[in-house]
């Protein structure tokens, strides 16, 4: 299977900034994205549209959501957009309120009946980013939960998949390593990984709250990580990747500094607020992702879908514009990923097709 370019849906503009779904799409198309990654965020913003009822902490009723994601599906066939999967499925494995943990499992049933309206099979699981006395440090238990899921995933018509990610920030599982182990572990055919560039980087490389913006020794750590993702990862279990890199802030991110939030981790805060395109040198992007993507399509093997999430606080912006700039902004650094990474000069991967995932 040929690459394939995607991009998250919110990345082309946060809804609640009032870019419109169809909107975001239209730029999609216009850049000749093939995919999304549809955010859930987007599509709980269309159900809220469509019931006529001021938005809930709760979300919209489920026939709106229902509706919604059928609209959504039409919408992108229409526009020849594929949805590679529905993301996020957060803060489920590991908990201690086991009640709240069957709550998730009355949900996630509610999610299957949306990824098959929304014809996709892939339903994308976030290790878990709780604060630490709410999620367990038993990873038989991590394990155990995820492969629950794995096997209720199973069982529907058509299978549905789950692209585990470990999140820079995230409490228990927040290396790439960790993350291989609970695939391994959960032992399940339909339970794979998603590899970030940003979130493996955000890890090993950067750190946004000292001024050097870098772990100790971080270019040795990334050599040595890289080698150690070639030898141990089975690429058959990388559902599909994403490639993004982030500004160097020019203070540290600490309590005074505008994006500090006392209720996230650094790492979250610069996430939501910092991440680039691939290539954005002249934005301020610093992170060693040529180097970690090259481990990717090269050290792996990979091939499949190549998701462009980007986070950043141009997103929250209002006006016409914002979603045709990211998309034509994601496009070049597609074009510039391509090239660094000879990725039409290789016999396998000529014909590569592109997608736009939805944030």
């Amino acid at each position: 299977m040929p690459c394939k370019l995607a991009i998250t849906s919110m990345s082309l503009g946060r809804c609640y900034a009032g870019h419109s779904f169809e909107a975001k799409l239209d730029a999609a198309q216009k850049y000749g994205y093939e995919g999304i990654e549809l955010f859930h965020e987007d599509l709980a913003d269309l159900g809220d549209q469509l019931s006529g009822e001021l938005p809930s902490p709760t979300g919209p009723p489920l026939w709106a959501q229902l509706e919604a994601a059928r609209r959504i599906r039409e919408m992108c066939q229409a526009r020849g957009i594929e949805i590679l999967c529905l993301q996020p499925f957060s803060h489920y494995e590991g908990l201690l309120d086991r009640e709240e943990h069957e709550r998730r499992l009355d949900q996630l049933d509610f999610w299957f009946k949306l990824a098959r309206e929304l014809e996709t099979d892939i339903i994308q699981v976030p290790a878990s980013f709780m604060p630490a006395h709410l999620v367990t440090d038993d990873l038989a238990l991590i394990v155990s939960d995820l492969r629950k899921i794995a096997d209720l995933g199973l069982r529907q018509n058509p299978p549905i998949r789950f692209a585990y990610e470990s999140l820079c920030w995230s409490t228990r599982v927040n290396t790439w390593e960790q993350c291989w182990e609970v695939i391994k572990r959960v032992n399940r055919p339909n339970f794979g990984m998603c590899l970030d560039t940003f979130n493996i980087a955000g890890r090993i490389y950067a750190d946004p709250a000292v001024a050097s913006g870098k772990m100790p020794n971080a270019e040795e750590a990334v050599r040595v990580s890289m080698a150690r993702l070639i030898s141990q990862v089975d690429v058959t279990k990388v559902w599909y990747v994403q490639v993004v890199d982030a500004e160097r802030l020019s203070e540290p991110l600490v309590r005074g500094h505008p994006f500090y939030r006392p209720e996230q981790p650094a790492r979250m805060s610069w996430s939501r607020n910092c991440r680039l395109f691939y290539g954005e040198k002249d934005r301020g992007a610093y992170l060693p992702i040529k180097e970690i993507a090259w481990a990717f399509f090269h050290g792996l093997g990979f091939e499949g879908w190549v998701s462009l999430e980007l986070f950043n606080r141009r997103m929250a912006d209002e006006g016409a514009d914002v979603p045709e700039e990211l998309a034509k902004r994601g496009a070049i650094s597609w074009a510039k990923l391509q090239k660094d990474m000879g990725l039409n000069a290789d016999k396998s991967m000529t014909r590569v097709e592109r997608v736009f995932a939805s944030l």
